[in-house]
């Protein structure tokens, strides 16, 4: 019988299609106006990164409204491996993890899978660290700050294969 609830293997924690988890279900209400164009939110597999646990799980309750959270990691490297084996619509990715910080993390998936649309979540809001992070051809800066208002507009502008910075990192 397939699993119907989150699960974890290898350190990623995996939600699988089909889920009837209320925090996780997605339903009709999905929809969303960006920049002109109606899109389901629904239709955007987000993978999460970030070391902290507490602010991990913060950001997937947050998106479970909205998004289908396929996985949850909380390292550099396992960010790199998980969204090269789930191939997920957005990755957010912490800039600062260990073992591969976010920026080395998404420099490598770009090579990998030149495709994939990256958000960067942090609390640096220094406009060289933004510029390093977009320089690696992330379409999201977001500050930690700023995480309700801006993430989910972040995450809708990455799928659409436009840009989101954070006011205050310019």
């Amino acid at each position: 019988m397939p699993q119907t609830s989150p699960h974890t293997n290898d350190g990623v924690t995996f939600v699988p299609n089909g889920s009837q988890n209320s925090e996780y279900f997605c339903h009709s209400a999905c929809f969303s106006t960006v920049s002109g164009l109606n899109i389901s939110v629904c239709e955007i597999r987000v993978l999460v990164a970030d070391d902290h646990k507490q602010m991990l799980e913060y950001v997937r309750g947050l998106l479970a409204a909205g998004c289908e959270v396929v996985g949850a990691v909380n390292d550099g490297q396992a960010a790199l491996d998980a969204a090269l084996k789930l191939r997920p619509d957005v990755v957010v990715l912490d800039i600062s993890m260990p073992v591969l910080n976010g920026i080395q993390a998404a420099k490598r998936l770009l090579e990998a899978q030149p495709d994939a649309k990256i958000v960067f979540l942090t609390v640096d809001n220094d406009p060289d660290t933004c510029r390093a992070a977009l320089a690696t051809g992330a379409l999201g800066y977001v500050l930690k700050p700023r995480l309700g208002t801006d993430l989910m507009p972040a995450i809708k502008e990455a799928k659409l294969g436009r840009r989101f910075v954070s006011q205050g990192c310019e």
